[in-house]
């Protein structure tokens, strides 16, 4: 069974303090690290808005973002789903920049069809935005989309961002590099599965 967890900072329950400065400032204690943590550090987790992605180095959670583009979030929960991504090549991966997936034929042309129209936000392309890709047509988006691996914000305002990495961006990081400028990739890593995670087992 998987569990999703949420933590704030490096919480240690029972630590044995390290030995310092007498004069150091003493270490929180966990009930004020609790007592001082933001407000959203303990809200309640929707596991219709997590999405496990098992790739062949482990796997990654991505939490959807319904608040910023429903439409999107709604239809990879489908996809997802229908098994539509299991088995689905990263056919086009660029080093420094993304990870691209979501087409079944591999080629970086085909996708579920069903279009989906823009949902532009201000949130940024940063390291762990999972964001749709598309055509020179803004409401040209499908099924595929990538992941970042760096700062990407001059692709801000221009494509859907629908998701974000909360854990494993390590594993999202070994997948196979293609060429340094068309991004396509000799023997593609591959999603192993994708699932809802109220659906996981």
């Amino acid at each position: 069974m998987r569990i999703i967890t949420l933590s704030i900072a490096a919480l240690t329950i029972g630590a044995t303090p390290a030995l310092a400065d007498k004069d150091a400032p003493a270490e929180p204690t966990p009930q004020e690290i609790i007592d001082n943590a933001p407000p959203d550090a303990w809200r309640p987790v929707d596991l219709e808005n997590f999405i496990y992605m098992d790739l062949p180095a482990g796997t990654v959670m991505i939490e959807l973002r319904p608040d910023i583009a429903p439409a999107h979030a709604q239809r990879i929960r489908e996809l997802t789903r229908e098994g539509f991504y299991d088995g689905l090549r990263f056919h086009r991966v660029i080093e420094g920049f993304m990870a691209q997936t979501g087409d079944p034929t591999g080629t970086g042309t085909g996708g579920s069809g069903k279009k989906l129209d823009a949902e532009f936000s201000t949130e940024t392309h940063q390291r762990g935005i999972v964001s749709m890709a598309r055509s020179q047509d803004p409401n040209s988006a499908d099924s595929q989309f990538f992941i970042v691996f760096d700062d990407a914000s001059f692709l801000d305002q221009q494509y859907t961002v629908w998701g974000r990495v909360t854990d494993g961006m390590e594993f999202v990081d070994n997948i196979k590099k293609g060429h340094p400028r068309s991004g396509t990739v000799d023997g593609p890593d591959k999603i192993i599965k994708m699932q809802v995670a109220a659906d996981a087992e």
